[in-house]
């Protein structure tokens, strides 16, 4: 976690956990900026109104390492929209000033602003801003405002603001069924690996292990009957939620997050489901493994040395 307060950046207060309950729980804090692009401007679910989907007018502030940014690259991948929106990808070792801008493989600058921190982009929408500095976050250039924050929100309105471009990722006919299993991905499997990771007792620990290798082992099952993605033939958003937490598991979370009951590769139909989801076009350039490992290996709370693994080595830790 990277905090403002008061616009001022309070490193001393940097922590990854966020929060916790009475029974070491981890609990994950809600975005700040909840705006939506839509294709009349009209306001979204959440926010205020006025922003369109009008081409070169957005830009991704994302991180490689990061499993919510990198859902939202997927989607600017498999909608097309990479000439449409620009990116700045931060570089994948959080520090005393959270995430930050610099040279090195995989690194985009930030070509809008020249900034050295991200906590700068937060400070520009809002001087006196008070919370996380988190990735991704959807930059309006016209009116010099943080649309959203928000990867979840983030990902359907681009599905949505650009129809005409790309797969439609949440087709009408299967939405229930999308936010139904969305839903569970999100507590067991997404969320869970942090719960897993950043457990601040035994018990809280292994009740989210259990809950991670509950989902795994049900979306095996799940994947011997249902074609070549979650929903059949079409890949919907599920599979960017479910894709982004199964290519980060034996690289980061097996180790560092000690979700080692089982590795990705002892699931042989998940271990083909992420490698057809990786085939999609542009997929490819949205994972980094080495970012991923330089990252959360870099966790100074659950890694004090440091010291980034070799391996694992397979088709997706290496």
């Amino acid at each position: 976690m990277s905090m403002l307060i008061d616009g001022k950046w309070s490193a001393e207060v940097w922590h990854p956990y966020q929060a916790s309950d009475g029974d070491g729980r981890f609990v994950r804090q809600p975005s700040t900026f909840r705006n939506w692009i839509t294709a009349d401007g009209a306001p979204g679910p959440t926010g205020q109104g006025g922003f369109t989907p009008d081409a070169g007018r957005y830009h991704l502030y994302a991180a490689l390492i990061c499993p919510w940014a990198s859902r939202v690259l997927m989607v600017r991948a498999l909608k097309g929209l990479q000439d449409t929106i620009g990116v700045s990808i931060v570089q994948p070792l959080l520090g005393d000033q959270g995430w930050s801008f610099g040279p090195g493989p995989g690194s985009l600058s930030d070509a809008l602003f020249g900034s050295t921190h991200l906590h700068e982009i937060y400070t520009r929408a809002d001087p006196v801003f008070t919370g996380r500095v988190t990735v991704p976050v959807l930059w309006d250039r016209k009116t010099g405002a943080i649309v959203s924050n928000e990867s979840a929100d983030i990902v359907r309105m681009l599905n949505a603001a650009f129809p005409e471009i790309g797969p439609d990722l949440y087709p009408e006919d299967l939405r229930a069924d999308i936010d139904h299993l969305n839903d569970h991905l999100y507590d067991g499997l997404n969320n869970g690996v942090y719960r897993a990771g950043f457990a601040q007792t035994q018990e809280a620990y292994e009740e989210a292990a259990r809950d991670v290798f509950a989902q795994l082992d049900g979306l095996e099952e799940r994947l011997r009957g249902t074609g070549s993605f979650l929903f059949g033939d079409r890949i919907t958003e599920t599979d960017i939620r479910a894709f982004v937490t199964l290519i980060r598991f034996d690289a980061a979370y097996h180790g560092v997050f000690k979700c080692n009951l089982r590795r990705l590769g002892d699931y042989p139909e998940l271990t083909a489901y992420v490698s057809r989801v990786l085939k999609q076009p542009g997929i490819g350039e949205t994972v980094n493994i080495d970012h991923i490992k330089q990252g959360y290996y870099s966790i100074k709370s659950l890694n004090p040395t440091g010291i980034v693994p070799l391996g694992p080595i397979g088709p997706f830790g290496a």
